[in-house]
Order: C-alpha cells, then structure tokens, then sequence
C-alpha cells in the first residue's frame, strides 16, 4: 500500500506540473486546471487511503468545506474574484499554521520535537500566519471594506523589522529548547506582521501583493509537508511557491517597479507624488458619434480594466467586436499585465466572453502598431493606459510600461464619471485632443453602441 500511495504521489505531482505549464497558453489554460484538479483528487485519495485518520472529522470537512466552496465560487460575480482569490490564499495560510500547531501538540508529553521538524513547524507558522491576516487586508482592501489607499506612520519600518527579528528569535528558541510559550509568540507575531506588511501597500499595486500571497501559501504547504512527512503537499507547495514568486517578479517588471519597492515603497504615499497639474478639460462624446467614428475604422483595439468587470459588459464588448470584424475593421484586444485587480483578470473576464485567443494581444505586441490605429476604446482601465508614466517624472507610476493608447489617432474612454481610478491618480490620457470620453455604464454603453449598428 505505501508503494502504490508513493506512486500515486508521483504522478499527482507530474500531473501537476503539466498543469502550470498548460496554465501559461490562453488556449490550453482550462484543461491545464481540469489537470491539476485531477491530481489533487488523486493526492487527496491516496493520503486517505493511508489511514490513520478519523474519518467522522474527515468527512464532515469535506462536506462542509465542499459546500462552502461551492455555494461561494458560484455565487461570487467577476468583480469579486481578485478579493477571494486572497481569501483563499488566506485559507491556505491558515492551514498550513494549524498543521504546524497540530504537531506542536502531538509531540506535548511525549518528549522534545526532532530538530528538523521544530524548524519545518516554526516556518509553516511564520509563513501561514503572515499569509493569513495579509490576505485578509488585501481582500478589505479590494472589497472596499477598507481604504485601498497606503496605510502608513512613523516607524512603521522600524517595528516590522523588530517584529521579523523577535520571531527569528523566538524561532531560535523553540528549535532549540522547545518550548511552548515561544510557539505561541511566534504565532501571535506572524499575525500581527501580516496586517502591519500589508497595510502601507497601495490599492494599484494589490495584483502584486495577490501573486506574492499566492507564493507563500505554497510555501507554507510545502513547510506543512514537511511537518506530516507529505511528499506530494511538498512537491505541490514548491511549485506554487515558485511559480507565484515568478509571475510577482514578472508583474512587477510590467509595473517598472521592484519586489522591494513594492511591498517597502508605499505607494503614492512614502514619496508624497502625485504627479503634475492637468490643465485643459475632458471633452465626451454621444454614442451616436461615436457610432460614425467606429463606422469608418478600419482598426480597433478594446483596452479592457477593472470598470469592464464592474459593468460585467465582456459580453457586450465581444459583440461588438464582432459587428466591427463584420464591418471590415480589425479588431484586438490590448491586455496589460497589471489590468484589472489580480493576475490575469481580463484574460478571465474575455475567455468567459468566448473572445478569440487570436484576438488578444499583449503590451509588447500591440504598443508598435498603435499610432495606426483609428481607435482605442478604454474600458474602466486608468493606469495601464496614463501617459503620465512616459512623460511626467513627479508621477508615482513615472516609469510604468503602458499600453500606449495616446498614440492612437482616436480615443474612446469608458468611464462613469470624471473621478480617478482605484490608486488615485488622475489619467492625463483624458485631457488629450485625441480622447473623448463616454459617460456611463460600459455595458450599456456597448449596448447602445450596438444597436446603433444594427439599426
């Protein structure tokens, strides 16, 4: 039985990195996830299988969390996926601690912990308790539950560092001597660390903060494998560890930012930017002209952000498309790698759509061809698309690779009013002679578009 168990651990963890690298194609990304979903059915068959367990706390979780976990993944709108994805890295946070205090708990009595196990329990409690309440702020902070701006005060630094420096401590401690008092320090600090490491972390660069969280739920499973002696829970928390870890450095190359710049800059708030005065007004525009504008394009290219999500109007944008690809004009969608409010979140928005995979294109792709374009339509996207980042050296984002949509010959902006987006910084783009802009609900407004067409 334990060589079959082995086995199938085995090939649960192949299964699992053919997944991540199907993840990585927009074609190929949904069976990527059916595939790793299957082998975590087959790790999750085969560590029960090994017994030892009391099945009455097995299956009421299962049920219940099943339950949970479905009524919530069917019931949250699009909007509200960036805030349960860092709940559910929470979660992960969470219980990888819990693992580590079980254990804690299991040797009390029955004589001093094995070395490297008191280390593998020290790090699953400082990796998950930090995971766990920093998600819990990421989640208040895009749910709205809580300012979305940096959080700071004086010596913030300073007394995240004691902190980190007091759990590495105690952690010295607890190897060493085993005693209990510090376990329990070291999860009570983890806790407090994640609240305090989050909060001075602005809303624009929360995408980061959700990669980065997603990393160390991994690697807090990986430590928790260590703990129960799992291979297959180490195999699976490395990779998400790693591949998080990847897509953070990634996204914050898109943002011309640093990991550290990230989580120690406070954005738009350490530096006290805020970028130069705007002169000049925001002209709109009716849809009926904008009908006649996109009636003569021969190229289009949709810019989709968070405010597309908030509209739920990818449905809308894809018909439209397809009246334009119809009318004779070529038609893509500019996907910016920080858009929206987590990783990948217009790619998810558009696939549920069912538009082209052929037809979205990314940053580096379609910025060259831009200045041929005869229209850019900006869906509830701010940053990604501020020329302020090229050109203003006193912005925040200066810096920041945009999709350079200023250059194309006409700009149709989305946009319920004339506020700024979710960082707070006012889009110079808005102010341009080539930029008008739409008042309104997106969707309704690609609606009525729309039907101007087919009238």
């Amino acid at each position: 039985m334990d060589q079959l168990i082995n086995i199938a651990y085995i090939v649960a963890s192949v299964l699992f990195i053919f997944g991540i690298k199907m993840l990585g194609s927009a074609d190929t990304a949904r069976r990527g996830n059916q595939i790793s979903a299957l082998g975590m059915l087959l790790a999750v068959i085969a560590t029960l299988l090994a017994g030892g367990f009391d099945w009455t706390w097995i299956i009421a979780g299962l049920v219940v969390g099943g339950v949970i976990g479905g009524v919530w993944a069917q019931k949250v709108q699009m909007t509200g996926m960036p805030e349960l994805v860092a709940l559910f890295n929470g979660f992960g946070g969470i219980a990888s601690l819990l693992v580590g205090w079980a254990e804690e708990a299991h040797y009390l009595g029955e004589g001093k912990m094995p070395a490297v196990t008191s280390v593998a329990v020290a790090l699953a409690i400082l990796i998950g308790g930090i995971t766990f309440t920093g998600s819990v702020i990421a989640y208040l902070k895009l749910s709205g539950k809580m300012s979305g701006s940096a959080t700071v005060f004086a010596g913030q630094k300073a007394i995240n560092a004691l902190i980190l420096v007091a759990i590495l401590v105690l952690s010295g401690v607890f190897v060493a001597s085993g005693q209990v008092w510090a376990l329990y320090a070291i999860i009570g600090l983890s806790l407090l660390l994640g609240v305090l490491g989050v909060l001075p972390i602005g809303g624009g660069d929360m995408p980061v903060v959700i990669a980065f969280l997603n990393s160390c739920s991994g690697l807090a499973a990986s430590a928790a494998g260590f703990v129960i002696n799992n291979n297959v829970l180490i195999v699976a928390g490395c990779l998400v560890g790693a591949s998080g870890l990847i897509l953070t450095v990634i996204m914050c190359k898109a943002m011309n930012r640093t990991v550290s710049n990230v989580f120690f800059g406070s954005f738009g708030a350490a530096t006290g930017k805020t970028g130069a005065q705007v002169e000049g007004e925001m002209k709109a525009i009716s849809v009926e002209d904008a009908f006649y504008v996109l009636e003569a394009a021969q190229s289009v290219v949709f810019v989709p952000g968070y405010g597309m999500a908030v509209a739920q109007a990818q449905h809308a944008v894809k018909e439209l498309g397809q009246i334009l690809e119809k009318n004779g004009a070529e038609v893509r969608f500019a996907i910016h790698p920080v858009a929206g409010r987590m990783p990948g979140h217009m790619n998810v928005l558009l696939a549920e759509a069912d538009v082209p995979y052929e037809q979205l294109c990314e940053m580096d792709d379609v910025n060259p061809i831009m200045s041929t374009v005869d229209v850019a339509i900006v869906i509830g996207a701010n940053d990604v698309v501020n020329p302020a980042a090229a050109e203003d050296e006193s912005s925040p984002i200066y810096g920041m690779p945009i999709i350079n949509v200023h250059e194309a010959r006409t700009v149709f902006a989305l946009k319920r009013g004339q506020g700024a987006g979710f960082s707070g910084l006012v889009n110079t783009l808005f102010f341009r002679e080539n930029c008008r802009m739409i008042y309104g609900d997106a969707k309704q407004t690609m609606t009525d578009l729309v039907a101007q067409f087919k009238d």
